[in-house]
């Protein structure tokens, strides 16, 4: 018996054998199809349609078609047709047959007879209207979407199919028109509309789509007054054109309606403060204050207003001893209302950071921070932000030793984040300040592929500040002197700073470190508001060495420079186009591009 089961087994696995050459045939075909090949392809696509048509026509069908065979393209769609009677779309490959043959009726006739045959069944719209889109024929595929919608009655819209046929025949009214429809008929769907919309209307040199899109939402509000979705979009649609004052009314608006607890407007002030949109963001948060004390934004929000306050002063290019001591009061005042504790940790933090950095009042800055990183709390993250600014402070003060100690807990502690990613950028800079230049190298090499952008860039520069400038002794002779710079720059201490490059440029004229020193007296004269001597050393490094290492970063420079200071629109787009043809792998070419974009009137996207 056993006998019988084994010889049974072989003449199996002999027919398996025997079956296997018809799929070898099949992949040899592909093969010679997808090479291009389709004389060789369509002679073995022939043999196996005969014996089983649903294995390859498709690709025999178009083997036909680029070999201009077409009345066999038509006899063999034919076929198909008559195997698979419910797939209306093969009247579709017929029909393209007798339109390669000049016979335009009986194409128009098959296409006719493919609608008039079409059932309330989604998949067969989809495949008809996909024949068309297939061969090119946008609006047959549009027709069949249409037609299938009616036919289904709602059910299925094929809203985000008919978009996208708007979108490739550059219609965009009805593009949105399809959008919002699908909106309105299943509202869960926002999000992914959203992030749609936000791929078709970004692209929008014009801004035209957006002013579409615009206009269409606000028409739906005022018919629909108690639709809030529409609303909801459109706030979205305000941010992504920066426009976040009408953002603010508009939140504002539904916040109001639905007696919400404000948590919408709290993300979009954050999002404006993020955007640099300082006084829209100081109105939302001032919105939310106005509600009163007990409302659970309240605390968040005046903290966070506060630190806007504090960004909005010390970004701007210029500012007074006044302006410091009315932000002072306004952080004592707050501290004063909200306790010194664990919830206030970065009012404390920027109230040390201004009484160090701004007003010279280090020793009251310790005490607050010192105390401050004692306070219970569950925000371990600002408790450790805390140490790295008291590590800054003692590294001002010039009391290394207890800055590095701060460093190395929180890089410790926060081994695999961004937070201890940058106390262990800290940690080398301050190696650097001290001319430990190999440590501090090895430390920032591998920093460079840091998790956060910012501080990889960071490391690179830096790095590569010591590897260029570095390696025989008179080389770091030079180093330490511009480190020492450095640290009297950081330390506020700007004519010591200024002194000592000039030592340097004086004492090593041929140094390759001067385009270095160049750069660090634009920052220092920057950092004293003398920003014609800032903007002259820019042009000085600009003019050195068109190629330079650092010829990219004084453009940029320069250009927010003119910007930001002296307002000249035109002036600073051309630097930044400057800077865009002249580097275009620069750090700065995403940046310059948006910005150069800004300055043209560009609607540019988040």
């Amino acid at each position: 018996m056993i006998r019988y089961l084994y010889i049974l087994f072989f003449l199996l696995s002999i027919g398996g054998v025997m079956a296997q050459p018809p799929q070898s045939d099949k992949n040899l075909a592909d093969q010679y199809f997808y090479n291009g090949e389709f004389d060789k392809a369509v002679v073995i696509y022939e043999r196996i349609f005969n014996k089983d048509p649903y294995a390859v026509y498709y690709n025999y069908y178009k083997s036909l078609y680029n070999l201009g065979e077409f009345e066999k393209v038509v006899k063999v769609a034919a076929k198909q047709q008559k195997n698979n009677p419910q797939d209306v779309s093969l009247y579709i490959d017929q029909a393209s047959g007798w339109q390669a043959l000049g016979n335009n009726k009986k194409a128009d006739e098959l296409k006719q007879r493919a609608f008039k045959e079409l059932t309330p069944d989604q998949g067969q719209i989809s495949n008809l209207a996909n024949s068309f889109i297939n061969k090119q024929d946008l609006e047959s595929a549009r027709l069949a979407y249409l037609e299938g919608k009616r036919l289904l009655r709602g059910s299925y819209g094929f809203n985000f199919e008919l978009a996208e046929i708007y979108y490739q025949k550059g219609d965009f009214s009805a593009m949105i028109d399809e959008y919002i429809e699908a909106l309105e008929s299943n509202p869960t769907l926002q999000q992914s509309i959203q992030n749609t919309l936000q791929m078709r209307v970004s692209h929008d040199p014009d801004g035209s789509r957006g002013e579409l899109l615009r206009t269409t939402l606000l028409k739906k509000i005022q018919k629909n007054p108690g639709q809030q979705i529409y609303a909801e979009v459109l706030v979205w649609l305000f941010i992504q054109q920066k426009d976040f004052a009408s953002a603010f009314l508009q939140a504002k608006a539904l916040d109001k309606r639905n007696k919400e607890d404000s948590n919408r407007i709290f993300t979009l002030a954050s999002t404006a403060a993020a955007n640099k949109q300082y006084d829209v963001a100081l109105q939302c948060y001032e919105y939310i204050m106005e509600k009163g004390k007990e409302h659970v934004m309240y605390m968040p929000s005046k903290i966070e207003a506060l630190n806007v306050r504090n960004q909005k002063l010390i970004s701007a290019l210029q500012f007074t001893m006044i302006d410091l001591l009315q932000l002072e009061a306004q952080y004592l005042s707050t501290l004063g209302e909200l306790g010194r504790n664990g919830n206030t940790l970065t009012l404390q933090k920027g109230l040390a950071h201004l009484w160090v950095f701004y007003l010279n009042k280090p020793d009251s800055a310790i005490a607050l921070l010192e105390e401050a990183i004692t306070y219970p709390t569950n925000r371990f993250q600002t408790q450790a932000e805390c140490k790295l600014e008291l590590g800054d402070i003692y590294l001002f003060q010039g009391n290394v030793w207890d800055s590095d100690l701060l460093y190395a807990q929180v890089d410790k502690a926060f081994k695999n984040d961004v937070l201890g990613q940058e106390a262990k950028y800290r940690s080398a800079r301050l190696d650097y300040f001290r001319g430990d230049f190999s440590w501090a190298q090895a430390q920032l090499d591998v920093l460079k592929s840091a998790t956060s952008q910012l501080i990889a860039n960071d490391a690179t520069k830096l790095s590569l500040l010591i590897s260029e400038n570095g390696g025989i002794d008179s080389a770091y002779d030079a180093l330490m002197i511009f480190a020492d710079a450095d640290l009297l720059h950081y330390r506020h201490q700007p004519e010591q700073a200024l002194n000592k490059l000039d030592s340097l440029a004086n004492n090593y004229p041929s140094h390759s470190l001067i385009d270095d020193v160049i750069f660090k007296k634009a920052e220092i004269y920057s950092s004293q508001q003398n920003y014609s001597l800032a903007d002259s050393c820019y042009d000085q490094l600009i003019a050195m060495d068109a190629s330079g290492i650092l010829a990219d970063d004084a453009l940029y420079q320069k250009a927010l420079l003119w910007m930001d200071y002296y307002k000249d629109t035109e002036k600073a787009k051309a630097l930044f186009e400057q800077l865009l043809l002249q580097f275009p792998g620069s750090l700065y070419s995403v940046d310059a591009r948006k910005y150069y974009r800004q300055l043209r009137g560009d609607n540019v996207p988040n």
